[in-house]
């Protein structure tokens, strides 16, 4: 309780790194608590939406939050104002929604507050401006989640039946896995075409005698393509019996304009092309750099501002830091004066694109207080921001046309001129760039040194990168790039799609999915469909359209098309899987099943042999206990842990996967856990080790 005459205010806030690092900004006036995410949601067991009274969902708290909650009211009782300080978007705002409603707090009062850095100023700033919650993003966030609950928990049930136990159907998730499948069917179809690339090597006579090359383009003024090797022969042999001289010579500036600074979406696909993190990894350490690091000298503090942003739009005094910094490190002759604009007019704007908090804290001055994968991300995301402030790099760039007879070939060299935001943010687009021809003029004949034909075959659209998904549904405007990583995350998990490589391939299953789902639930699966529907979910949170209009003209479409696939499907038999292993008990082949509680191992000569065995993962390490195999397998609940192959008699597990290496102080083996300090950490929970 406060003391008499001394106020005392609650902030409610997501995430604990992000409370105890807005904790130390506030002071002791201000307790500062954490939800945990959400308290409140639609139940699991059962579909928790009243269809039949306007689709009302039917909240309950979360199984788990007990402690959560009652932690809430009991600091709610005691404080004198509450502030609901949940993320910035309408996940948050609906959050905020919900504890407004477990305190008994009334949504018209100005308790929300917002803010999109973790800074002193930012924070004291959003609490000297609270406002009332936005029920129009609450409504939009509710629309979205019945929206999808609807297709989960009506489709889901159905492929269960008619394919397998476990499978899923989503909103958003089905729409990604048919763009896969597409592109996969066209790989399949590709039919490659055969060509011929002709090329020359070419010196001047006289003066600068560095060598260049110019490709074959054109004969008799027309666009050539050779397409077999007679024909390339053929001009293999006109050319050899020609001259060559320079035809059109083009000089000319080349501008390199910077990008505008990330959105969650351009930060994910950078990210996964630069540094290879897959878009779970990339958020991940996104929300570490946005919640709060402790930087030395300067305690713990938000390093870049919110990470969910459709918007490249820069704050005013964003803007000011950014050309203060550059203009003090650089010059003037630096400063930019870039425009950009939103891929969508109407996106939601409500904060800015992805930036630093403190342009001053480059990287490398704070290098020893961030993880390996805290410091290349930071790095990508000032440089990047630093960049789009700047001016454009310019570019001397000549074009040479070189004639032989009836046939035209093209030179190319530039030379960079000013660096401009090249000077901190590499496109990766640099190569050739600074490569000049030498001086040529109209009509100089010239040298050839060397003549080249070399055979190609056009290539099949490629697969899908974790990168190109998200640049593709971003493109055709499918979710929200804040559910990019769970979808992604769902298709794997489902089986409907495999990483190899880097690459997304869909599975047998996968197509059996989006074959079913195209047929019956077309509007599910199409991707205009899936956008339209987006717009009609901004519409209610910026417009304050009726969300529950939206869902039922989607519910009538889909219970009459649920009804007719019932009736009309028929059982999908899959294939078993083979595995190379053989049964213990009769010899013959075991095959990979799917159960309730995930994959196992069985018998092909089931029912007459009814073997089963858990599929494990061997490792190279040996159990310190008895020294068989440690093996990774997974709990009932999915979670990869790692055992000893001697179970039951030998009861050794670790959490986290163990390494060949034994703790330096108590012997035991080390795991792999990152931490800010390391990678590796003791297994013994009493040693404490780290490194």
């Amino acid at each position: 309780m406060a003391k008499a005459g001394e106020s005392k205010a609650l902030v409610i806030v997501e995430s604990p790194s992000k409370a105890k690092t807005i904790g130390k900004f506030l002071g002791k006036k201000y307790k500062v608590v954490a939800s945990v995410g959400h308290v409140r949601d639609l139940p699991k067991s059962k579909l928790g939406i009243e269809i039949d009274n306007n689709f009302e969902p039917a909240y309950i708290n979360i199984r788990g939050k007990g402690d959560v909650i009652r932690e809430l009211k009991k600091e709610a009782k005691t404080a004198d104002k509450i502030y609901l300080a949940t993320d910035p978007d309408r996940e948050g705002e609906a959050i905020s929604w919900h504890i407004a409603y477990l305190l008994g707090l009334n949504e018209a009062e100005k308790n929300r507050i917002v803010f999109n850095e973790i800074t002193k100023e930012a924070i004291r700033n959003a609490v000297g401006n609270p406002r009332p919650i936005d029920l129009n993003l609450v409504d939009a966030q509710q629309a979205r989640r019945i929206l999808d609950r609807l297709v989960g928990y009506r489709i889901s049930p159905l492929l269960w039946r008619k394919i397998r136990r476990g499978l899923s159907a989503g909103r958003v998730q089905s729409a990604a896995l048919k763009i896969i499948c597409d592109r996969e069917k066209e790989i399949r179809a590709f039919v490659p075409e055969e060509f011929w690339n002709i090329a020359v090597t070419l010196t001047k006579k006289e003066g600068d005698r560095r060598a260049f090359s110019a490709k074959l383009i054109e004969k008799d003024g027309g666009k050539l393509t050779v397409r077999d090797g007679q024909t390339a022969e053929t001009i293999l042999r006109e050319l050899s019996a020609g001259n060559y001289a320079v035809g059109k010579v083009e000089k000319k500036e080349r501008i390199r304009r910077p990008y505008p600074p990330f959105t969650t979406s351009s930060m994910q696909q950078d990210a996964s092309v630069k540094l290879g993190f897959f878009t779970k990894r990339i958020m991940s350490v996104a929300q570490q750099l946005y919640e709060g690091v402790e930087v030395k000298g300067r305690g713990t503090i938000g390093l870049i501002s919110y990470i969910r942003t459709d918007s490249v739009r820069i704050s005013a005094e964003a803007d000011a830091m950014a050309k203060a910094y550059i203009k003090e490190n650089f010059s003037e002759d630096y400063l930019g004066n870039n425009r950009y604009a939103n891929k969508k007019k109407d996106v939601q704007d409500a904060h800015e694109a992805i930036r630093p908090s403190y342009v001053n804290l480059r990287p490398d001055d704070i290098r020893d207080s961030l993880s390996p994968d805290q410091y290349k991300l930071y790095k990508l995301i000032w440089s990047r921001f630093v960049a789009s402030r700047m001016a454009p790099a310019v570019f001397d760039a000549v074009s040479a046309d070189v004639v032989n007879g009836a046939y035209t070939f093209r030179a190319t060299g530039s030379k960079l001129k000013f660096d401009g935001f090249l000077s901190v943010y590499r496109t990766g687009q640099e190569d050739g760039d600074d490569r000049m021809l030498p001086e040529l003029t109209e009509g100089e004949a010239l040298d050839h040194a060397e003549i080249s034909s070399e055979q190609s075959f056009t290539q099949p659209p490629p697969r899908f990168t974790e990168a190109g998904l998200v640049k593709e549904l971003e493109e055709r405007d499918i979710g929200r790039p804040s559910t990019y990583v769970s979808i992604i995350a769902a298709l794997i998990e489902r089986k409907y799609v495999l990483r190899i490589k880097k690459t997304l391939q869909p599975t047998d299953l996968g197509f059996v999915v989006t074959d079913l789902m195209e047929k019956y639930f077309n509007e599910i699966v199409d991707a205009g469909f899936t956008a339209a529907m987006e717009d009609r979910l901004d519409d209610i949170e910026t417009k304050g359209i009726d969300w529950h209009g939206v869902v039922g003209n989607f519910y009538e479409v889909l219970r009459e098309e649920l009804t007719i696939a019932d009736r009309e499907i028929e059982k999908v038999e899959l294939q078993d899987e083979m595995t190379d292993e053989v049964c213990a008990l009769c010899g013959k082949p075991m095959v990979i099943k799917h159960g309730r509680f995930g994959e196992f191992m069985a018998c092909s000569g089931y029912p007459e042999c009814k073997n089963t065995k858990p599929i494990v993962t061997k490792t190279d390490i040996k159990c310190p206990l008895c020294g068989a195999d440690i093996v990774a397998r997974k709990s009932r609940k999915g979670r990869v842990f790692y055992g000893c192959s001697g179970y039951p008699n030998c009861r050794q597990i670790y959490w986290n996967k163990p390494v060949n290496r034994q703790c330096p102080e108590c012997g035991a083996l080390l795991t792999e856990k990152k931490t800010k300090t390391g990678n590796f950490v003791c297994s013994n929970s009493d040693c404490g080790y780290k490194e």
